[in-house]
């Protein structure tokens, strides 16, 4: 392991931008920044460098979030998080895996900037309060009750029921080797009554731009994307720490991402915007 601190960390710094920002790109700037203001510090007088280096990050990242929050508004259609190829090793950390998955950080952008600080450093890095105060420049009482709002707002929303890693990879590969033939029934068939359909284009790739609801509709939706392109195919990877689906269409490259429960589909993001589709080769170093 290398002496420099920020070196030896950098997994996890990566991994505390990544879930407060839902893009790699964006994680990697902020990472850019931190390690510009590391440099500048004398290091002897840093008593706990992984704390301090964690605040470094969570404030670049959160003076970024806002202003990506103002720049989301104006997103064309669905926006979803940045998926990230990982090992399969990441889902062994149960909590990691939660935190990263795209189910997650979707819910996570319906907290505003402070709020999405908050959670993530106190849930998933489990920082103390105190510093969690000195990162984001509030009071740590004020903390406190943001938290307590925060896990209440990703309790409403979160995916209700665990599914285990053999269960949702039996799942996944039902759900993609019923994309591949294209027939309506299998698909019906392993799709809760009430699917929800989510597709980020970005306004670059086609895409639907508003969430399709329903088992029929989106099974119709499917089956004519299958009908209309000549070259489809389709192979299992893993994505933000669960069994997914990377696609090329025709060429294009694009991604799939499931939630399950009681063994059926009841969430598919499909990200086809290609500003968010670099990540799908190397694996991501994820650490908490």
């Amino acid at each position: 392991m290398t002496d420099d601190p920020f070196i030896a960390h950098r997994s996890l710094l990566f991994t505390v931008a990544y879930e407060l920002l839902g893009s790699a790109a964006d994680a990697e700037d902020v990472l850019q920044e931190a390690w510009l203001r590391w440099a500048d510090v004398d290091h002897s007088r840093v008593r706990d460098p992984r704390s301090y280096l964690i605040r470094v990050v969570s404030r670049q990242a959160l003076n970024r979030l806002r202003t990506l929050s103002r720049r989301r508004e104006e997103y064309v259609g669905e926006w979803l998080p940045e998926p990230l190829l990982t090992s399969p090793d990441v889902a062994d950390d149960v909590e990691l895996a939660e935190s990263v998955s795209i189910a997650m950080l979707t819910v996570l952008e319906t907290l505003g900037p402070a709020e999405r600080a908050v959670f993530v450093l106190r849930e998933v890095f489990e920082m103390p309060y105190g510093e969690i105060a000195e990162a984001i420049g509030k009071s740590a009482a004020t903390v406190r009750q943001i938290a307590r709002r925060a896990r209440e707002h990703v309790a409403a929303r979160r995916p209700r029921v665990q599914v285990s890693r053999s269960e949702q990879q039996a799942v996944v590969e039902r759900f993609l080797g019923a994309l591949r033939t294209g027939r309506l029934q299998e698909l019906m068939e392993i799709m809760a009554p009430d699917v929800i359909f989510i597709a980020d284009g970005g306004g670059i790739a086609p895409s639907v731009r508003a969430p399709i609801h329903g088992a029929e509709r989106v099974a119709k939706l499917l089956v004519r994307l299958n009908e209309k392109v000549t070259a489809f195919e389709i192979t299992t990877v893993w994505l933000n720490g669960a069994p997914a689906g990377r696609i090329e269409i025709d060429g294009e490259r694009g991604a799939i991402c499931l939630a399950s429960e009681n063994g059926r589909v009841t969430r598919i993001y499909a990200m086809r915007n290609p500003r968010k589709l670099t990540r799908l080769d190397e694996p991501a170093e994820l650490a908490r």
